[in-house]
């Protein structure tokens, strides 16, 4: 039976601190260790240690450079934030990071005989990739899918771990299909805030068809299949607009100049309440990933009743009953796209559809909360009192 408590590090906020709640809930949260400034709402403030110098650095870094550079700088960080979290461990501790974040304290955690938990925020390194290079050559793109320096330390912290926490089918397969055991493998969804993202008001009659997607726009996300799909979809459905936040990489900067005719709605990126309420406001949510671990924008849009249509690549097509709460559609087909977004409109537009068919429990806190404490009582950790 394992013994010790755990310390969840990370540099950032991130699924982790889910994670970190849970555990914490039961009192098996030993430290809480983060390159920030400030802690996080349900986590005590008495086991949690701050580095905000790390966290200095990264947020200038993303306030004076292009966001791939920004990017790299912030993973360039991770060997820093691993010495300072090494100092902060015990004999006997158990350890959830996330990729490449902390190498050293992994090792360190396993000759101690602690249990290593890796948060598997993406696909195996290896397939992220792998999709995301052929995406760079078809766009000739001339850089990496993502820092060569951390995809090294990612590749290199699955060498350290015991156990990989997946958040969807999608990675849990990209993990099989490179000889990884399902025992090595633990699935558990990310959870929504639902407390923010309610079902939406009746739609006004007329209201023109709003397409809608919150997340960051570039090659992985499948940006130029959306844009090309919502093309074909203003052909067909007078004053449709397409509703995007302006979160642009530069690896997808032509690409929207070239679409600049369209009628896009911008918006900054927000906070979970104003989102919330945009989300409201449309009629599809439409995310044509090329890779993600799970999207949780799309787990939004089902928790405010929108239809989400998405790829398998997403994580979050785990969640979606065919035609009655979305559509799963392949990577890069924006005609795809396009048909499951008219078929949609469809049922709007006549009135013929009800708030996205799910049980809005199970994208909630609580799910998660209680598949993480069966994970944890199977591997014999139990609540402790409070």
């Amino acid at each position: 039976m394992p013994t010790g408590s755990f310390v969840v590090a990370t540099p950032w906020r991130s699924s982790s601190d889910d994670h970190a709640r849970s555990l914490d809930s039961r009192r098996l949260l030993r430290g809480y260790l983060l390159a920030t400034r400030k802690g996080t709402a349900g986590i005590r403030r008495s086991i949690t240690r701050l580095n905000p110098a790390i966290g200095l650095v990264a947020y200038a870094a993303a306030r004076t450079m292009p966001i791939t550079m920004a990017e790299s700088l912030r993973f360039s960080l991770n060997p820093w934030f691993d010495h300072w979290a090494l100092q902060h461990l015990r004999p006997g501790d158990n350890l959830l990071t996330n990729y490449g974040a902390a190498n050293r304290s992994l090792k360190w955690i396993g000759e101690r005989g602690g249990l290593r938990f890796l948060d598997a925020v993406n696909s195996h390194p290896d397939s992220l990739w792998s999709v995301i290079s052929q995406e760079h050559r078809d766009w000739k793109v001339d850089r990496p899918p993502i820092a060569r320096h951390q995809h090294d330390r990612a590749k290199k912290s699955l060498e350290y771990t015991d156990y990989l926490i997946c958040p969807s089918n999608f990675v849990m397969q990209s993990f099989k299909e490179r000889g990884f055991s399902e025992e090595k493998l633990i699935r558990i969804p990310y959870p929504t805030d639902l407390t923010c993202f309610m079902p939406k008001p009746p739609r006004p009659k007329d209201q023109p068809l709003r397409v809608i997607n919150t997340g960051l726009l570039c090659l992985r996300k499948g940006t130029p299949y959306l844009l090309e799909a919502f093309r074909i979809v203003s052909r067909k459905v007078r004053n449709a607009e397409l509703w995007l936040t302006r979160i642009i990489f530069e690896d997808i900067g032509d690409v929207i100049q070239k679409n600049a005719d369209l009628k896009i709605n911008w918006a900054p990126a927000l906070p979970h309440r104003e989102l919330a309420r945009r989300l409201q406001a449309a009629d599809i949510f439409v995310l044509p990933s090329l890779e993600e671990g799970m999207a949780r924008s799309s787990l939004e849009a089902l928790a405010c009743g929108l239809p989400i249509v998405v790829t398998p690549n997403t994580g979050s097509n785990d969640f979606v009953q065919h035609r009655r709460n979305g559509s799963v559609v392949p990577i890069r087909n924006p005609r795809a796209i396009a048909d499951e977004i008219l078929w949609w409109w469809e049922k709007i537009r006549n009135n013929d559809q009800e708030d996205a068919c799910i049980d809005r429990s199970i994208l909630g806190f609580q799910a998660f909360d209680d598949a993480f404490g069966r994970v944890l009582d199977k591997l014999g950790f139990k609540s402790r009192d409070t």
